[in-house]
């Protein structure tokens, strides 16, 4: 399994489409869900809550592999892969848990802003260090039970 900071959520019924599977749009926002939890997990939790870091989505870029379906439980592993002068990029993998094949991925660029303003600011230290660390090891687990070999 991935080595990098996993987040699991279970698939709901009102996120599928009449095709039975996970609504393309629902991507974005268990991206969304995953990549908050991950700067969370390595430490930014404060950063974040203060007010003192702020960012937003200028790409998203999703490629899917294969559909996820209604009660599914799937696994998002979080990593980052650029870390520029203002921006940030973080890569999510999407798994049924349990499973090695990865079913979907999503690149995210987001740029750091000022709260108050929204204008590009720099990367701090502290979060650099933080991303580049990354999270080896934790996970966030919002589904419920696992199943076996998940995890």
């Amino acid at each position: 399994m991935s080595e990098h900071f996993r987040y699991y959520l279970r698939v709901r019924y009102s996120e599928c489409d009449a095709q039975k599977v996970v609504f393309n749009a629902r991507y974005g926002e268990y991206v969304d869900l995953a990549s908050t939890a991950f700067l969370r997990a390595i430490g930014l939790e404060q950063q974040l809550a203060g007010g003192e870091f702020d960012y937003q989505v200028v790409k998203q870029t999703l490629q899917w592999r294969a559909p996820a379906r209604f009660d599914q439980v799937l696994e998002l592993s979080v990593y980052a892969t650029h870390l520029g002068n203002t921006s940030f990029t973080l890569m999510t993998e999407f798994r049924l848990a349990g499973s090695e094949a990865v079913t979907a991925t999503a690149e995210t660029v987001y740029v750091a802003v000022d709260p108050e303003t929204l204008s590009k600011r720099p990367l701090g230290d502290a979060f650099r260090a933080a991303v580049l660390r990354g999270g080896p090891g934790l996970a966030v687990y919002l589904a419920g039970y696992l199943p076996r070999g998940a995890g």
